[in-house]
């Protein structure tokens, strides 16, 4: 985007706020500014699953264990590492395409899988049409340490019945996603792809219930971003 070699993209706003500020390693310390804010689309949490008689129950049950946080430049790649360290959790990360790090805990190469993706998550679901799994819960403690250490980070909810194992509520942190453009595109084209998208809600919808939250109240979990 940056670069000019695309004019729209999809961001969390975490990912997002690295590169306006500059402050991630990624992005050579420079601030990358070439960014406005069109439309939000869903809420992004983090979700930390295992098989159920992996005899894993907690979050700090994953010291020494092989977890998957999918690929080395997606948004768990980049902050799994931080909230392990933050939570004090020793564990050996394995990244790769998601569908092959799914095929891995089923083969119990790895142990675990920590995942920022709306919900829900296909290969949770692929996971679960074979055998049971368990979703580690986020203790409140944990959610305040996180959000301390990583300011970005939002409160979050999967809802309970998301996935056939998920049978309470399932309280986590998250990252918002946005679709942001270049701001030398066209006013009135943005304004038709805004409109085109709020106007289309229900076939989202049929697609990714996900879509559920790409609503016009939502352009308020943008805090720093200029709007398009």
């Amino acid at each position: 985007l940056e670069a000019g070699e695309v004019q729209l993209a999809f961001v969390t706003l975490g990912a997002a706020l690295q590169a306006w500020n500059g402050t991630a390693p990624w992005t050579g310390g420079k601030q990358l500014r070439a960014m406005r804010a069109v439309f939000p689309m869903y809420d992004t949490p983090f979700q930390f699953m295992v098989l159920q008689d992996s005899g894993i129950q907690s979050l700090g049950d994953l010291t020494g264990k092989r977890v998957g946080v999918g690929p080395q430049g997606g948004t768990g790649g980049m902050y799994i590492p931080q909230f392990f360290k933050t939570l004090k959790i020793d564990a050996v990360l394995a990244y790769g395409d998601w569908a092959d790090l799914a095929a891995q805990v089923q083969a119990r190469t790895l142990d675990a899988l920590a995942v920022a993706a709306g919900v829900p998550f296909p290969s949770f679901a692929e996971i679960e049409r074979k055998g049971k799994v368990r979703y580690l819960p986020l203790a409140p403690n944990q959610i305040v340490d996180l959000r301390l250490a990583v300011p970005e980070l939002g409160p979050s909810l999967v809802p309970a019945g998301i996935y056939p194992s998920l049978l309470r509520h399932y309280p986590t942190v998250g990252l918002y996603n946005f679709a942001v453009a270049r701001p030398d595109l066209p006013d009135d084209l943005v304004y038709a792809i805004v409109e085109a998208v709020f106007a289309n809600h229900e076939q989202l919808m049929e697609v990714h219930p996900a879509a559920a939250e790409t609503v016009p109240a939502n352009f308020t979990r943008n805090t720093f971003l200029p709007f398009h």
